[in-house]
């Protein structure tokens, strides 16, 4: 692990090691057969220009640049750590745009990069749970950003009949090459510009019983053994 991560260090290993992930989630997507289901009201909000804000799970991240309209700009919230900017430069081969930051290092900018663009039209992107856990169980932070820009919420993820569940924090998801995949999308989370503190604890509750019900439908209409939530809940530390 140590030599993996000393190589990482080099620019031009990291370029390589994204630029190839980049090629293998075409290959997993280009390779297997994929429906997508519920995506009605984000079509409809694409069709009218409204932005909105896309989350879903860390572990669930692999195969989400498909479940994406390419001609319409998302900024991912994603950390500055060294993780994070491999996903951000694995993401950029898709068109994705990046807000730099967490809760922990970064959150101001990278919050008025997302209230920026959504004022814009473009939309937003959030995982949750990210950038380390407790494992789905949605964060303050996603309901702080639609309460202040307007934006409604949509749930999403993936699921597939082959691939492999990590035993990272996150249980991260890596699909196989020529499987059965489906995106499933749930149904929008609004929350109102004068929503007091009881408001936004039952709209952080709505989006992590969105995230999991769309996650374990996934799971289901893939044959996967669904990932359950973290026991512990969101103390805001991270």
């Amino acid at each position: 692990m140590r030599l993996v991560k000393s190589i990482l260090k080099s620019d031009s290993v990291r370029r390589a090691a994204c630029w190839i992930g980049a090629q293998y989630i075409r290959l997993v997507h280009a390779s297997g057969s994929w429906t997508v289901t519920g995506d009605e009201t984000a079509r409809r909000l694409w069709d009218e220009g409204k932005p909105f804000i896309l989350c879903f799970w860390h572990g669930r991240l692999l195969m989400m640049p498909y479940c994406w309209d390419r001609s319409k700009t998302i900024h991912m919230l994603i950390s500055q750590h060294r993780d994070g900017q491999l996903i951000a430069n694995t993401v950029a081969h898709f068109g994705i745009k990046t807000a730099a930051g967490s809760s922990s290092k970064g959150g101001a900018g990278a919050l008025r990069v997302m209230l920026k663009a959504l004022k814009a039209g473009e939309y937003v992107g959030i995982t949750p749970d990210g950038p380390r856990g407790p494992r789905m169980r949605a964060s303050d932070g996603i309901v702080s950003v639609a309460r202040m820009s307007g934006a409604p919420i949509l749930p999403a993820t993936f699921g597939i009949s082959g691939g492999r569940v990590l035993g990272s924090w996150d249980r991260f998801l890596v699909a196989w090459p020529f499987a059965r995949g489906v995106i499933v999308w749930g149904e929008p989370i609004e929350v109102a510009r004068d929503a007091d503190a009881d408001a936004l604890a039952d709209a952080r509750q709505r989006v992590e019983d969105g995230l999991n019900a769309v996650t374990a439908e996934a799971d289901r209409v893939s044959g996967r053994t669904p990932v359950e939530p973290a026991v512990e809940t969101w103390n805001g530390d991270t």
